[in-house]
């Protein structure tokens, strides 16, 4: 009976006494889940005291604001439609679909219902996505990153995959697995900011709105996300991986400020349970219980399986959904690609690697890099000594000046796929100096005939 009530309310337009959810209309509050509890006149009257403390899960939520906090909401509300514009377009970041009271109350609860906080925040948002809105916050991935989407999500996995009890979508970051090594032989900072543009507005954005189509109780336009520290070690927290979490962040935390509804942080090693003790001091209450730092997994798969549904999260996280690496593959993965496998090569005089491929398997071999001097490269049969090369020789060099902010340079080293199963061998030869170590990353495709 709530969750239909909960349907049949507009999004916009909300009275004064619906904001604090005490309409004579509809004498219901709103829950943090966007459904709806009928209460009595008295019992309405008792919940709206805001002299008692309320949940801070609630506190700005459509149906929990103060007689103050609404006033300034109506304030907001006849500015945001005076300027219109960008200024409107930056507040509907996800679109008008989310619903006027719910993309309004975000941003007033980022700046704690400080008028002019929030206007200069809107401001400040407005400016930052100005360029990447000229460019329709890149359609195409590929020519954002500069690679294909596989071959980055290979070196940071991160993912959505389903949706937790209350209609948000899971996203899946795995920061442990980072490997800048790689990041930096495939794209540069500036690609990577236009592909979390892109992740934002063409993907995260279109699976709420389509959602909210599938759903109408769904209003409230977050995430919930696990962070997954598994394998990160000291060494990994580098200038040039924090940069990389930096720049996403801030975009976030600007641009679509009151995303994240839930954070669980697992797996952490134990050098992050002092780091975290002290950044949990510094946040405010609302914030720090939307975060759970749980390292055992046992605790953390009982906790999230408490948030998603079995069939919603991922196998490898306690579910029996489709684990992440299924989930990459079946969103990311184009043509006949089939699997895919990478390494960094350290290059200093000569080096190889090898891949194997079964029976029906045809392979691509593909190279990135920033190497100025460059390399030559060969595909030869790793089990036989006398069997001929597939390819000899072939020369990768980067055309630039080696700068990290320059494009770097690819080549797929053979034209026709080798087909299984085969064994396959790539040597590498320097071409420059001996003693300076060249970083390749060397990609095996592996197709489907």
């Amino acid at each position: 009976y709530t969750s239909s009530i909960m349907a049949t309310i507009p999004d916009s337009n909300w009275s004064k006494d619906r904001l604090m959810g005490k309409s004579v209309s509809f004498k219901g509050a709103i829950n943090q889940d966007g459904t709806t509890t009928v209460t009595s006149p008295a019992g309405s009257k008792q919940r709206h005291d805001h002299k008692e403390k309320i949940d801070p899960m609630l506190w700005g939520r459509p149906g929990h604001l103060s007689e103050e906090e609404a006033d300034i909401y109506m304030k907001f509300k006849d500015e945001v439609e005076s300027r219109g514009g960008d200024f409107k377009k930056t507040v509907y970041c996800f679109g008008e679909e989310e619903g006027e009271v719910w993309a309004l109350c975000r941003w007033l609860r980022a700046r704690k219902f400080v008028y002019q906080d929030v206007i200069t925040m809107v401001e400040e948002a407005t400016q930052c996505r100005a360029d990447a809105k000229a460019a329709d916050f890149y359609p195409d991935p590929k020519a954002a990153l500069g690679c294909d989407m596989s071959v980055y999500f290979a070196q940071y996995p991160q993912l959505y995959s389903g949706f937790a009890k209350n209609g948000s979508p899971l996203f899946i970051s795995k920061p442990g697995v980072l490997n800048v090594d790689a990041i930096e032989c495939i794209t540069t900072l500036t690609g990577i900011v236009k592909f979390h543009w892109y992740i934002m507005m063409h993907d995260f954005a279109c699976r709420l709105r389509s959602h909210k189509e599938k759903d109408p109780h769904f209003k409230k336009f977050e995430c919930v996300c696990v962070l997954d520290l598994a394998h990160l070690t000291m060494s990994q927290l580098s200038q040039r991986a924090l940069a990389i979490v930096k720049e996403q962040s801030a975009i976030d935390s600007l641009c679509f400020p009151e995303t994240m509804n839930k954070m669980y942080i697992i797996n952490g090693p134990r050098f992050f349970g002092a780091t975290w003790s002290l950044i949990k001091g510094w946040l405010d209450p609302r914030t720090a219980n939307k975060i759970e730092v749980i390292s055992n997994r046992k605790t953390w798969e009982k906790a999230l399986l408490e948030y998603v549904d079995e069939d919603q999260l991922p196998s490898d996280y306690g579910g029996k959904g489709p684990d992440t690496q299924q989930t990459i593959e079946k969103e990311y993965y184009s043509g006949k690609l089939k699997r895919m496998h990478t390494e960094v090569i350290y290059l200093r005089g000569s080096n190889s690697t090898k891949y194997d491929i079964g029976a029906g398997e045809e392979l691509q071999v593909s190279v990135y890099t920033r190497s100025v001097s460059g390399a030559k490269f060969t595909l030869v049969e790793a089990s036989s000594k006398h069997a001929a090369p597939w390819v000899s020789d072939v020369v990768l060099t980067h055309t630039g000046t080696g700068d990290t902010e320059e494009p770097p340079s690819h080549k797929t080293l053979n034209d026709t796929p080798i087909k299984g199963p085969a064994s396959v061998k790539v040597t590498i030869d320097a071409i420059g100096s001996r003693w300076s170590t060249q970083n390749m990353l060397v990609v095996f495709s592996v197709l489907n005939p």
